[in-house]
């Protein structure tokens, strides 16, 4: 398996044709996973904001007080969100509207001009499906989009790419029913796929190497699957809400 960086110098702006500028980066192969960061997806879809134009409500105020934080930035964490999880030691945990359960909603200072910030994508999915959709109409190639995005873990320390969005590839390798080494029958291992595929990407991806897209190659995958929402554990199964 092979995990090849993409890297783009030009900073993408709204409604910049990102496919034919990854095209443009490197070559496709029929069978390719392509990992995008989420940043890049979410500034070529126009989910940035400038700082200035939000007016913080009372609610993001006090909260903003008491964890230091700007009250602009709570203010579009509030508007993001479903509810708030837990606020605790200066961080605050969301679950977002599209039922992630992350810190800040996701919101994003780095690697956008000073006084701007990005939100994540609308629909993630719907994102990496025109993409994955959009090469196969150009390129003729068959091939599975992820969206990524760095998320903390409640369970360990630092923080891993996670997939919060695909196309084209099932999310979650289920071994249930089938037979270990020894014969015995797996029940419940099912392995996170497209988080692992997301967290080997970003080990060429960086976080300042201009290299927000890495291809996966020459690993054999279903394509079955369409949905990041197979991957979201649901609240009542959750034993950290």
């Amino acid at each position: 398996m092979q995990v090849i960086p993409v890297h783009i110098s030009k900073e993408i702006e709204i409604d910049d044709d990102l496919v034919e500028i990854i095209l443009n980066s490197t070559s496709i192969k029929d069978g390719d996973v392509l990992v995008i960061a989420q940043k890049i997806i979410s500034k070529q879809e126009g989910r940035i904001v400038e700082l200035s134009n939000i007016e913080p409500s009372l609610l993001a105020q006090g909260i903003s007080s008491q964890y230091q934080k700007d009250p602009r930035i709570v203010e579009l964490i509030l508007k993001e969100s479903k509810k708030i999880v837990r606020m605790q030691n200066g961080v605050i945990i969301v679950e977002t509207k599209t039922g992630f359960v992350c810190a800040n909603a996701g919101i994003d200072e780095s690697n956008v001009k000073d006084g701007f910030a990005t939100l994540l994508p609308i629909d993630s999915d719907d994102s990496s499906k025109k993409i994955r959709e959009a090469i196969l109409k150009k390129t003729g190639k068959k091939i599975a989009v992820i969206v990524s995005d760095t998320f903390g873990r409640p369970f360990r320390m630092g923080q891993t790419n996670f997939a919060i969005g695909l196309s084209g590839i099932v999310p979650i390798l289920d071994y249930a029913g089938t037979k270990d080494s020894f014969g015995n029958i797996l029940r419940v291992t099912a392995i996170a796929i497209s988080d692992e595929i997301a967290s080997a990407a970003e080990l060429v991806m960086g976080k300042n190497n201009q290299c927000p897209v890495a291809i996966i190659r020459d690993y054999k995958f279903s394509n079955e699957g369409d949905s990041i929402s197979e991957i979201i554990r649901p609240e009542q199964e959750d034993l950290f809400r």
